[in-house]
């Protein structure tokens, strides 16, 4: 039998927001990976960057991407009215400065965005970028006392300064968050001097990856070899959280 229109699954568009709220534990490195994993995989997406001097999304995708107020409602309206509007299966990605959970917060509660997203089919996932540190589980206990089911989450472990996540496990938000059908990526750290290469040179991920020998970011014969096995990793990671 043939498939009439009403028969037919219609996915979902699904708007990833990028936080943590802390600043320097990743949450940039988690949108540009999210971007490219889109990219690669030609799933259209529109990028929205919320910080105004140090932007990744509009650094590495500007063609992607485009700046957003994070204190004005009506340049907010436009992430999820981009979702509404766009195809069925459209992606939205924002990138969330450090410090933008209250003003992100009033924007969704003066203007009923979950129940609005709700009722047009949109998904809105929250990608809670943490360090090992104190901080990074308080925050995670504020996002979900506020928001509760009403979001879906991806707990991104960052091992940037470690990865002896035992604080978080310890607080009992982990089991909380799972028990919310929250998924968890483990981030494995990449070297520092990697990272600074790669970005010295304006490069993306894949950019420096596949750079051939003596341009982009100018990787020895290792770090182009450590790059590569982290990219894989991460990419692995956040597939299977799923975008």
């Amino acid at each position: 039998m043939i498939p009439t229109l009403n028969d037919e699954v219609r996915e979902s568009s699904t708007i990833h927001l990028i936080g943590g709220e802390k600043g320097g534990v990743g949450k940039s490195v988690v949108a540009r990976l999210i971007a490219q994993l889109l990219i690669d995989r030609n799933i259209p997406f529109t990028g929205f960057d919320t910080d105004r001097s140090h932007g990744a999304l509009m650094r590495f995708y500007a063609d992607y991407a485009s700046p957003v107020v994070i204190d004005r409602y009506e340049a907010l309206d436009a992430i999820l009215e981009t979702a509404v509007e766009q195809q069925p299966g459209h992606r939205v990605l924002v990138d969330l400065a450090a410090q933008t959970h209250e003003p992100l917060t009033r924007w969704m509660d003066d203007s009923g965005v979950l129940d609005v997203a709700e009722e047009s089919g949109v998904v809105i996932r929250y990608w809670h970028v943490m360090d090992a540190g104190r901080d990074s589980v308080d925050l995670l206990q504020k996002l979900l006392d506020r928001f509760g089911p009403r979001l879906q989450y991806v707990l991104v472990l960052n091992q940037l300064r470690g990865d002896d996540f035992s604080q978080l496990e310890a607080s009992g938000q982990l089991a909380r968050a799972l028990g919310l059908g929250a998924r968890v990526v483990k981030l494995r750290h990449l070297d520092d001097t990697v990272v600074r290469k790669i970005d010295a040179s304006n490069s993306s991920f894949w950019a420096a990856r596949h750079a051939p020998g003596g341009e982009g970011p100018k990787l020895g014969l290792l770090e182009r070899q450590r790059l590569k096995l982290w990219l894989a990793n991460a990419v692995a990671e956040i597939g299977a959280a799923g975008i």
